[in-house]
């Protein structure tokens, strides 16, 4: 704030810009640790989620380098300081976080720190987490706390709509949840209905050959052609239900190669030929990643379940700081505003609304006989 109240204020809406911009928990948590950090010219930032038993379920840290992070070792307990911000839900500015009766050590890996300010994240009269900082960059009088009680006004208003963007990540990530549980009844529906009719045709269809193989040979062996295909095609089904009941890896393996394993298995598992391409692709952030890759699926499962097409290609590519992914298959097509009008094809309204709701859009082009594109764009990071 020392550069005067304008490109203070500046800073302020900056970081809160940035917080507003994540849907992830782990996104917020980041961001507003990092806009906590270089706001208040701190060495050190931290925030931590506290869970029920004494620990933290989420602890993030910024100014400390990942192998460092790494030696020092598991979370820390919710002790000391950081159960006083959590407990008794109060600020603490202390010139020397050290010589505070409260303080119990910490790692041998662990920074050195000394001034400190620190306080609670609260959602009414809940606390959520608590936010800290340490080792002020700024000249310090002998014993002196380097942040100021302007410092302590500007974090509390930063923790405020901390705890704002976070009570809205963790809303949007339980809806998300619901959403995908909503998805896998949809999925199980639609395998138990596949299935059945199959197994069902796939019974009568033995019986007629049990029957006929004494008196009428040939027809019988007609008969257990049909079969044939029939597992087959129940064997299908059964595949690619599997593909899309299990989770995606994209947090361990990103959009790109889920994308890539997905279309191979479906190439596998049906009799259109499948393929993916990526271009120039740049990481998204998790949010977008998955809205991509949720609509792919979307869109694949519509062009291999009703357009009969022969194939379909899926590509995603780089677009400015963001992507666009295409998924174009040669099946008979329909006609959009028909479609639209008619309140069919709720697919294509999940799809917009996975889109528009991390700032994409979504194109559909397609006519009777001429098959269909799916086109979506998101903005990046």
């Amino acid at each position: 704030m020392s550069q005067g109240p304008r490109s203070g204020l500046a800073a302020v809406s900056s970081a809160l810009l940035a917080m507003s911009r994540h849907l992830e928990v782990r996104d917020v948590l980041k961001t507003i640790v990092a806009s906590a950090r270089e706001l208040l010219g701190a060495q050190y930032a931290a925030l931590g989620v506290p869970d029920d038993h004494g620990g933290f379920a989420q602890f993030v840290v910024d100014g400390v380098s990942d192998a460092q992070w790494k030696a020092i070792g598991p979370l820390p307990r919710q002790h000391g300081i950081l159960a006083a911000m959590l407990h008794e839900a109060r600020p603490e500015r202390l010139a020397d976080v050290r010589k505070d009766p409260r303080f119990e050590g910490w790692p041998s890996a662990h920074p050195e720190m000394s001034d400190f300010l620190g306080l609670p994240i609260r959602d009414g009269d809940e606390v959520i987490g608590a936010l800290f900082l340490a080792n002020k960059n700024c000249p310090k009088s002998e014993g002196g706390c380097g942040f100021t009680e302007e410092d302590e006004e500007l974090l509390s208003i930063l923790a405020q709509h901390a705890a704002i963007a976070l009570t809205n990540a963790r809303l949007y990530e339980r809806s998300r949840e619901l959403t995908i549980a909503e998805e896998r009844s949809r999925l199980a529906h639609e395998l138990h209905d596949a299935v059945s009719q199959k197994l069902f045709s796939l019974r009568l269809t033995a019986q007629a050959a049990a029957a006929l193989v004494d008196r009428d040979p040939a027809r019988a062996k007609g008969e257990l052609q049909q079969v044939a295909a029939l597992a087959a095609e129940a064997a299908d089904e059964l595949r690619a239900a599997v593909v899309e009941l299990r989770p995606a890896a994209l947090d361990e393996d990103g959009l790109v190669a889920t994308l890539r394993t997905q279309t191979q298995v479906l190439d596998r598992a049906h009799t259109a030929r499948v393929t993916f391409a990526a271009r120039s692709f740049r990481a998204l952030p998790a949010a977008q990643e998955e809205a991509v890759l949720r609509v792919a699926q979307e869109a694949l499962h519509n062009a291999l379940r009703h357009s009969g097409a022969e194939h379909v290609d899926v590509t995603v590519d780089r677009h400015g700081c963001g992507a666009v992914l295409r998924v174009t298959d040669d099946g008979r097509g329909f006609d959009p505003q028909s479609v639209r009008r008619a309140g069919r094809h709720l697919g294509l309204v999940s799809m917009r609304d996975r889109a528009s709701g991390v700032g994409g859009r979504l194109t559909v082009e397609s006519a009777p006989g001429k098959g269909t594109t799916i086109e979506m764009e998101v903005p990046g990071g």
